[in-house]
C-alpha cells in the first residue's frame, strides 16, 4: 500500500511539473517578484548538499527549508549563520527551537540582509550631497510543528517581512507550510514537501514619494507648493513549492551515506532540481557535496561542497555543531557559508 501511495505521489508531481514547464517554457518571470532575499539558502549543511534539503531538514535550519522537520527535534537548539552575499551585502540568520514536551515544537527565526551606507548622489552633485543612505531586509518568523503519527509531521510558519531603502519601507505577511513522511523503503526513505512565502504583496511607502507641484505651470501667481504623492506599484512575494526525497544508501554504526533530490517550482523562474549527498563518520565528521539548480538554463546555480563537525562542549549536555560550505555562483562571486549551532 505504501509503495502504491509513493508511486502515485511521484507521478502526480512529475505530471504537474511537466505541464507547467510546457505552458511556461518561454516565460521565466525572473525579476518580477519582491523580497528575493527570502530565496537565499540558509545553513552551511544544506548549502553543502546542493540545497537538496526539503526531506533532510532535521535541525534548526528546518525553519527555512521545511518547518515540519522541527517536529522530530526533542532538544532545544540555537543556530547562528553569517555569510558575505553577492554585491558586498551581508546575510545573517538566527533560529531557536523550543520543544513543548509532547505538544509539538515551537520555532523562532530572524533573517537579515544588510549593506554598508552609501553616498547620496544627484545630477547636480555627482560627488555626493553629504548625506548617506542604506537599504536592508528583515524576516521574522514564528513556527509550530507536530507529529500526526510517528511517521507523518506537519508544520506552519507565520512571518513578517520588511524591505527598506532610505526613507521608504514595504511590509508584508506570509505563511510557510511543510510536511514530511517517513517510509519503510530504502532504509527509511523520507518524502518532504513545502510551500513558502504565500502572503500579501509589498508596496513601498514613505516620504521619498512626496513632491510639490504648481497648480498651473502656465499661469503666474499660482500656488507653487501643492503636495502630491507618487503611487508605487505592489509586488508579489517569491512563492515556491518544493518536493523532495532522501534515503540512506548506507547506514551502520560507523558510516551513514544520505542521498537527496529536490524538485523546485518557483513563481519567478523555471523548474529545476537540487541534488546532494552527505557522508557521516560516527555522526561526528561530515562530508557533503551537491549541485544546485540542475536544469536551469540561465540560473546561477552550480556545484557546492561542505564540511561539518559535531562535538560535545565542556558541558556534557551541550552539543556543538560547526558547518562550512562553498557554493559556485558561476557569473557571480563564489560564496562561503558558516553555521554554528548549539543543542542543549
Amino acid at each position: 500500500m505504501q509503495k502504491r501511495v509513493l508511486f502515485m505521489i511521484i507521478v502526480t508531481c512529475w505530471a504537474v511539473t511537466v505541464q507547467a514547464q510546457l505552458f511556461m517554457e518561454n516565460v521565466s518571470k525572473a525579476g518580477t517578484k519582491a523580497a528575493t532575499f527570502l530565496e537565499i539558502p540558509v545553513g552551511a549543511r544544506a548549502v553543502g548538499m546542493g540545497s537538496a534539503f526539503v526531506s533532510v531538514a532535521s535541525d534548526a535550519t528546518a525553519l527555512y527549508w521545511n518547518v515540519a522537520g522541527i517536529a522530530k527535534l526533542e532538544r532545544y537548539e540555537l543556530v547562528g549563520i553569517h555569510s558575505r552575499w553577492i554585491a558586498d551585502t551581508s546575510f545573517d540568520y538566527a533560529g531557536l527551537i523550543i520543544p513543548l514536551s509532547g505538544y509539538g515544537t515551537l520555532g523562532i527565526s530572524f533573517t537579515s540582509l544588510s549593506m554598508d551606507d552609501m553616498i547620496v548622489r544627484t545630477v547636480e552633485k555627482p560627488e555626493g550631497t553629504g548625506e548617506y543612505f542604506s537599504a536592508g531586509d528583515i524576516n521574522i518568523g514564528i513556527s509550530y510543528a507536530f507529529r500526526l503519527t510517528d511517521r507523518f509531521a506537519l508544520g506552519i510558519t507565520t512571518k513578517y517581512i520588511q524591505q527598506k531603502i532610505w526613507h521608504m519601507t514595504a511590509s508584508a505577511f506570509a505563511v510557510d507550510l511543510g510536511t514530511t513522511f517517513r517510509t519503510d523503503l530504502f532504509n527509511g526513505l523520507v518524502i518532504g514537501a513545502s510551500i513558502t512565502n504565500f502572503g500579501t504583496s509589498l508596496q513601498l511607502q514613505g516620504r521619498d514619494t512626496r513632491q510639490f507641484t504648481p497648480v498651473d505651470k502656465t499661469k503666474l501667481g499660482s500656488n507653487q507648493n501643492i503636495p502630491e504623492n507618487i503611487e508605487m506599484d505592489s509586488w508579489e512575494l517569491p512563492l515556491l513549492f518544493q518536493f523532495g526525497v532522501s534515503a540512506n544508501a548506507i547506514q551502520n554504526e560507523t558510516y551513514r551515506w544520505t542521498v537527496a533530490v529536490d524538485a523546485l517550482h518557483p513563481s519567478d523562474n523555471y523548474e529545476s532540481l537540487n541534488v546532494g549527498t552527505e557522508l557521516a563518520y560516527q555522526e561526528f565528521l561530515f562530508l557533503r557535496g551537491g549541485y544546485n539548480a540542475f536544469g536551469l538554463k540561465y540560473g546561477e546555480g552550480g556545484m557546492s561542497l561542505g564540511l561539518g563537525f559535531t562535538t560535545s562542549t565542556l558541558f556534557s549536555n551541550i552539543i556543538l555543531k560547526i558547518d562550512y560550505a562553498y557554493r559556485d555562483m558561476k557569473r557571480l562571486n563564489d560564496t562561503q557559508f558558516f553555521s554554528v549551532a548549539l543543542e542543549f
